[in-house]
This record gives structure tokens, sequence and C-alpha cells, in this order.
């Protein structure tokens, strides 16, 4: 007997609808093939599937059975067709109506004892059960808050083969999961780190803040110890809360590589993601031989940071360039090509020599001018080119650590920070950009022209600092980020003169 159930396979952050054909026949001696191009983890499904039967009171027939995953030249992987295949065989040997899970996308991993494990992508399962009118979605309990996002679905979680048998037969009846979204974002997006636990540091915090407000990626540079990471990790807390949009693409790619809490259902906060410098460049934007999001990707719509950036190798930074000019990452392979989202703002920190504490008073520079010449060629032009402000990190001295006082706190920056955001999608509404950071060289001309006052200090500084080109253009986009903080309709000299002051390594380190 022939029975079918719907599942999905991921493709990408992407799920594909795929068909599972179970045919089940006596003639022959017993025997259990799946075809459809399945890896090795689906093709051993049929022993979770026999011994979650056998452990549940239900019989495995001895017989020819036959699995088909359509279509056929999808690469099927991952665990998650052990449910639809053990409730294909339950049909087909008559326990269950054929037409019982029509409408429904089926996935589960099923364990020897008959539970039902969590699964990957569940989020992108009920995205594609929506848009494919399907009626609902079945899935392990774990994942169904998190599925249960997606409104015009119900989606119902089982926790063993069992109940789910149960339900199709209509022994029982389950009720739909169902959340608040706005009170899941509300409780989600907390953040751990505050900008009150920083002390001293107030024009590196100003530098955040106008890094942030123009989502500008940024460089800190500083000796061993002066707080460079403990900034970083506070700057996500600033930037503008997170949409709902933006919320359900993080979740999806977080949930396409199980980075999901168990019974999490969004991602409400921007992600801060701060990998090692050995990570490789498959590992930055992805890829592998089944493709998987890189580092760049689990750090869209927040920020990846890149501590003790001259040690990564080049070829690391290299692959950066991309994603940061396209805010997206494809995959290239012989038969496919998938695109990640990759739209992040990049923090890079690295100390000003190789000892550390070139500049520093404390501590006296043993690095001779060619050491630190070569180091700070580790990084390539290309990538520098692409990075709007630069920024000293000094040591804190020992008065305001021992100070009591509390900063500004994260939640008061935000609020200045969205509304510069909120004057920039009103200024580029009809240009399809969306903050100062990507302007092109029209925009700069159109909204960047600075007073009389303000021409005249940057042509000074262009002269006296040898500025090059590329750094007036990045001195017009801060300055106007600067502007917007405060309100100003046109860029003011004052402006211009704290956008120069983030060009440090333009004008070189003392």
């Amino acid at each position: 007997m022939l029975a079918r159930t719907l599942s999905a396979t991921l493709v990408g952050i992407d799920a594909h609808t795929v068909e599972v054909e179970v045919d089940i026949t006596s003639k022959g001696l017993p025997h259990f093939s799946t075809v459809g191009l399945p890896d090795a983890a689906v093709k051993e499904s049929k022993d979770r599937v026999k011994a979650a039967l056998k452990n549940t009171g239900f019989n495995f027939p001895l017989k020819q059975i036959t699995v088909n995953l359509a279509p056929a030249d999808i690469k099927k992987e991952g665990s998650s067709f052990d449910l639809p295949i053990a409730l294909g065989i339950v049909m087909a040997e008559g326990i269950i109506s054929p037409d019982a899970s029509q409408g429904y996308l089926i996935s589960g991993e099923l364990s020897l004892d008959g539970k039902i494990k969590p699964i990957k992508g569940a989020l992108s399962m009920a995205l594609k059960t929506r848009d494919s009118n399907h009626k609902g979605l079945i899935l392990p309990q774990q994942n169904a808050e998190e599925a249960a996002v997606v409104e015009g679905i119900d989606v119902y979680g089982f926790e063993a083969l069992p109940e789910l048998i149960e339900f199709l037969r209509g022994m029982n009846n389950r009720v739909p999961a169902a959340i608040d979204i706005a009170s899941v974002m509300k409780e989600n997006s907390v953040y751990h780190d505050d900008f009150a636990d920083v002390k001293g540091q107030e024009h590196v915090k100003r530098a955040l803040e106008v890094a942030a407000a123009g989502n500008h990626n940024l460089l800190m540079i500083g000796s061993p110890g002066s707080g460079k990471t403990m900034l970083a990790r506070r700057l996500a807390s600033i930037l503008p809360e997170i949409t709902f949009e933006e919320a359900l693409q993080t979740t999806r790619i977080h949930s396409s590589v199980g980075l999901l809490n168990s019974g999490q259902a969004l991602i409400a906060t921007r992600p801060f993601r701060s990998p090692h410098h050995t990570l490789s460049d498959v590992a930055m934007v992805g890829g592998g031989q089944f493709p998987r999001p890189g580092e760049v990707s689990l750090a869209h719509n927040g920020v990846l940071f890149l501590d003790e950036l001259p040690e990564f190798k080049r070829n690391v930074l290299e692959v950066l360039r991309q994603p940061l000019e396209d805010g997206h990452v494809t995959i290239c392979r012989a038969l496919s090509s998938i695109t990640y989202p990759a739209s992040i703002m990049l923090v890079c920190a690295m100390n000003p020599c190789p000892c550390g504490y070139l500049g520093d008073s404390k501590h006296q520079c043993v690095c001779s001018p060619s050491q630190i010449h070569r180091y700070r060629q580790r990084v390539s032009g290309p990538l520098l080119d692409r990075i709007d402000i630069h920024v000293e990190v000094p040591a804190v001295p020992y008065k305001d650590l021992s100070d009591d006082h509390c900063g500004e706190p994260s939640a008061s920056i935000r609020q200045r920070i969205q509304t510069a955001r909120h004057g920039q999608l009103e200024r580029f509404r009809k240009d399809n950009i969306y903050s100062n950071a990507k302007m092109r060289s029209r925009h700069i001309k159109k909204y960047c022209r600075p007073d009389r006052n303000g021409q005249s200090i940057l042509e000074t500084a262009m002269q006296k600092l040898g500025l090059s080109a590329r750094a007036y253009t990045r001195i017009l986009k801060v300055s106007r980020t600067i502007a917007d903080i405060e309100g100003a309709d046109r860029i003011s000299s004052d402006h211009i003169a704290e956008a120069i002051q983030y060009r440090t390594l333009d004008r070189g380190l003392s």
C-alpha cells in the first residue's frame, strides 16, 4: 500500500516542501530502502523509526518498504524526516486514515523510545507552510512556540509519537500553539550589558554613538586592557530597537544552525558575534559541503566584532569586502547558488603596535618602526576603506575607575539614535537605503554640503594632514550623522571638526 505525507528540508535558510512517499509490499524479502538524494542521517532514520514504532506498541512490518523523498534533485539532510516516515508506515498499514495528515507539513526527529526531539529550521518551515497555503504544521513540542510566531497557520507540537497518532485518529482535541508576539518581543528584548557600567572613555562612547546613529563601521585602537572589548559588547544595546520583521530574519538564521535555546520563540535583541581570530574564511562567510551560514550572517541585523584585527588571516578579512558592500553573501556551488543575508555593523579592535603600548604613558613601546609598519599592513587598504570611524581608546585612569557615578544608560542613548535613524529613513525613503553609511557619491553631493566655515576647516585638514580622497568622503558621511544626532539640517564646522577626529589611521598614530 502507498501512503503520502508532506515534510520540508532546508536549503540555506529557506525551507522547501518534500513529499514523503512510503510504499509497503509483502512480495520479496524484508527490505527498507530510502531514495530521493538522502544523506547518511536520512538513511539512518530506518533504524530510529523501527525502534520507535516497536517501543511504542506498534508493529514494524517485515516487508519491503520503499521511501521516496520528492523532488529527487534536492539534497535531503538531517533527521527531521523520521516523523513523516514513521507516519507513512503507520498509514500504509491502515492504522491511520490516508487522509488524516492531508494539508499538514510534518517534521521531527524520533528517539528510540518514541519521543519527538527538536529540529533545526522550524521557523522557516512555518513560513513555508503559510506561503504554500497548507493547513498547518506538525512538529516537536519544543519547536512549537518558535513556529507559532507565524500567523495564519495552525501549529501543533507533540512530545511523543503515540500522542500524534491519537491526534490524527481523532482521539484527542489538541489546541494549536499560540503566543502573544508583543509580550514575547518585550520579554526577549533585554540586553545584559549597559553603557551605564562604562567608567570614563567619554570620547569613545561618543564615537560609538555616532557609529550606531549612522550604521558606520568602526575601528578602535588602544593598548591591552583599555576597554575595547567591553565597549564593543555594549554597542548592540544602543542600536535601534529590532523590528518584528528583523527579528524573524535573525531567528530564521539562528534556527537553521540550531542556535536557538530550547523553547525560545524569537531573538528580539540585536545579535553580537565575536569570532576568534583563528576561524577560517568558510566559517566567516558560510559554506561547506552542505552550505551553512557563517559568522557574518549570524550577525545579520546586529554587530560583528573582530578583536585583535591584525591577527586574523588575510584571506578571512578579504572575504568580508563583498558582504560589507552588498549586505548579503552568495555561496556558489556546481549545482546551486545560495544567498544568505549579511547586513551588519562591523566593529574592529586592534593594538597600536605589536607590543600594544605605542603612545601609552605608563608603558614603553619596544617595537621598531618597521615592526609597527608590518603590523598595520596586515589589515588591507580595501577593508579599511569600508571602515568610516577610527578612534583611539586610551587606558582608563584610576580616578575614573574608582568613581561611583554611573554613566548614561543605553536606553537614553538609544533614544537619540532612533531619532537620528528616523530622520535618515525619511531622507532616503526614495533611494532604497536606510542609513548614512550606505550613501553613494550622488547622495553625498546632495545631502552632505558643509557651510562655509565647515568647507574651510575640511580644506585645511586635507592639506595639513594629507588626508586621502576616501578620508574626505568618510568625513562627510560621519559629519552628516553628527548633524542628524543634533537635529541640524546643515553640516557646520563643529560637525566637520569632530568627524576629522575620527580618522586616526589617516592622521597617523603618535
